[in-house]
């Protein structure tokens, strides 16, 4: 193969990151291997468990991965998981958190994720942390893009790095409310792309198919993505002019957490490369079917050497799928580097 520029290489002159990530960090306690949700009052036995950074960390660490500069502005706990996180992000993922700080007396937030088939339920203990994302943000550099979690309130971290010339990828979270408020949409006129999945895309849109809502968001945001998980995705970039829709790949699902930030992070990494949009569409459920099948979230991101194992063990050799994800053979680095570190699990054979 070919030794192209991984996704969003940077100029040899270029200061600052390639990508900016803020958010709220989680230890993430993965159960897999649930027959079913157990009863008040039953214990029920899981075959496996993984633990790692989550929530934040999972964007950060899989465009890392890839090989982009990446600066995290986050919150730790001064705790064991505060601490065994931020070694991890820094030391084992070189991960930037300049940004980041330790918050004396605040614990980091724990998330325990039952996964079951293709999707997972959590359990979250925790407090919003002591230091706002504009907060965190009021210092960050010029980067080629910045990914955005958007909520009630707009954050001015947001128009700042736009009006300098920093892409933002927006995603959003379900709203347990059922409120959907429209209002949260106006925030993406600072956005290049928005990546919900199609249960938010609907509820924010009033729509009551994925299509019709990838519709409403394209006359809002260059670049419309609506996610569907296992039925895969569909994206408008009106920057372009191009449509996609791409179907998901067939991985068994070991765990799904962190599985669209994967995504979302990979998108990104295609973007800032330049490939057509049913490439990076591809791509990134790629990236993100290759997660769910490890435990956890941020370390499960697969990175090039996940990416260069799947194309030369089953990519290649599967005609339908040569066909489809042959951009891949002039895209992976020759060197796609070490395999990456996965989430310490029980029992080790899994």
């Amino acid at each position: 193969m070919a030794e192209p520029p991984p996704p969003g290489e940077r100029a040899p002159d270029a200061a600052g990151p390639d990508v900016l990530v803020t958010g709220l960090l989680f230890y993430d306690l993965v159960m897999t291997g649930l027959g079913r949700p157990p009863a008040p009052g039953e214990e029920i036995w899981t075959r496996g468990m993984g633990c790692g950074p989550g929530g934040i960390a999972n964007l950060a660490v899989a465009t890392a991965r890839f090989g982009l500069a990446t600066s995290l502005a986050t919150v730790f706990g001064d705790d064991f998981y505060g601490a065994y996180c931020r070694d991890i992000l820094a030391r084992q993922e070189g991960i930037d958190l300049a940004l980041s700080r330790t918050a004396p007396g605040w614990n980091t937030p724990v998330t325990v994720s039952i996964a079951q088939g293709h999707d997972r339920a959590l359990i979250t203990h925790g407090q919003e942390p002591p230091y706002p994302q504009d907060e965190l943000m009021a210092s960050a550099p010029g980067a080629r893009a910045a990914i955005a979690h958007l909520g009630t309130e707009p954050q001015a971290w947001i128009a700042k790095a736009a009006a300098t010339g920093t892409k933002i990828f927006a995603d959003v979270g379900w709203d347990p409310t059922g409120a959907w408020s429209g209002e949260l949409l106006d925030q993406l006129s600072r956005c290049h792309a928005f990546l919900p999945n199609e249960g938010e895309a609907m509820g924010y849109t009033r729509t009551d198919s994925a299509r019709a809502a990838l519709g409403k968001l394209a006359d809002i945001v260059p670049v419309a993505v609506v996610t569907r998980g296992p039925h895969g995705a569909l994206a408008v970039d009106q920057t372009t002019g191009e449509a996609a829709d791409v179907a998901a790949l067939d991985i068994d699902v070991v765990d799904a957490t962190g599985a669209g930030d994967v995504f979302g992070a990979s998108f990104t990494a295609a973007t800032l490369a330049g490939w057509p949009l049913a490439d990076r569409l591809r791509f990134a459920g790629l990236a993100a079917g290759l997660s769910v099948a490890r435990h956890g979230g941020a370390l499960a991101a697969p990175g090039w050497h996940g990416v260069d194992q799947w194309w030369r063990t089953t990519g290649s050799r599967d005609p339908a799928l040569r066909s489809d994800y042959g951009f891949l053979a002039d895209r992976i680095p020759e060197d796609p580097g070490p395999a990456p570190h996965t989430t310490p699990v029980t029992p080790h054979t899994l």
